[in-house]
């Protein structure tokens, strides 16, 4: 058995959303390492250039190129982007969130809120992967990974948008399988934990990490490396016969803080 050929992506495609920070950057590092060319698609083209240029001196692939999700015709333009650039499109990291923090009082957010995070969760990964199944199907090669969360399968208060647009997040996947898979397309969640990105650090104090970690057998958050290892799992073909499963990466607790 050749366990480098499992992991090798040499000769593939693949775009991640939100790739200039967190655990977008990492992913988008380890594809190129496995031999990826790799479209960083960020909100910011400097971050996106940043990265793309640091896997470009590590002796990588990668192109930088600034994507709103919330605009169809961005959407649109990445998909194109790829496909100019590198020919075609195997791996898509949907990885662009918003909300979460436990910070959703619910009388006081409104429908405008609610659309938002819908859109940006759930609407603007739907829509690309309508976009590039296709390029998949076309070029024999398909793995499509959704970055959710663990909020999606925990109960918490001040999440329940969030928390419940994750939750479509993970069933969107569970149901696609079925229609992409004769497609040769695999679709599958990644579900972080508490993990150490510049979201968390907004609202992480000792306190909330003593309380996470109570919860956590691994004594320990969560780093971006961490997720972004079981995005190449999923994107390799090691992972083959795999599609329309959510893994969560939570060090094998639920990092709530009650």
């Amino acid at each position: 058995m050749d366990i480098e050929k499992l992991f090798d992506l040499s000769g593939k495609v693949a775009v991640v959303t939100g790739g200039g920070d967190g655990i977008g950057k990492a992913s988008c590092e380890i594809l190129a390492a496995a031999g990826a060319s790799v479209v960083v698609s960020d909100l910011s083209f400097e971050k996106a250039k940043n990265v793309a240029d640091t896997i470009s001196k590590d002796g990588g692939k990668a192109t930088p190129v600034a994507c709103n999700v919330l605009v169809d015709d961005d959407l649109k333009n990445l998909t194109d982007f790829a496909v100019n650039t590198y020919g075609t499109i195997n791996i898509l990291v949907n990885n662009v969130g918003m909300g979460g923090g436990g910070r959703e009082n619910p009388y006081k957010i409104d429908m405008s809120y609610v659309k938002r995070i819908y859109a940006i969760n759930v609407f603007a990964p739907w829509q690309l992967c309508k976009l590039v199944a296709p390029y998949m199907k076309q070029s024999g090669y398909g793995s499509i990974i959704n970055i959710t969360s663990m909020s999606s399968i925990n109960s918490e208060a001040g999440m329940a948008i969030y928390a419940s647009s994750k939750a479509a997040l993970n069933h969107l996947a569970t149901n696609l399988a079925y229609d992409y898979g004769p497609m040769g397309v695999r679709i599958n969640n990644v579900g972080p934990g508490a993990t150490r990105t510049n979201a968390l650090s907004s609202v992480l104090t000792p306190e909330i990490e003593a309380k996470m970690l109570a919860h956590t057998p691994i004594k320990r958050l969560g780093e971006t490396a961490d997720i972004a290892g079981v995005v190449l799992y999923f994107a390799s073909p090691i992972s083959a016969w795999i599609s329309g499963q959510t893994l969560m990466v939570n060090g094998g607790g639920v990092q709530t803080l009650d």
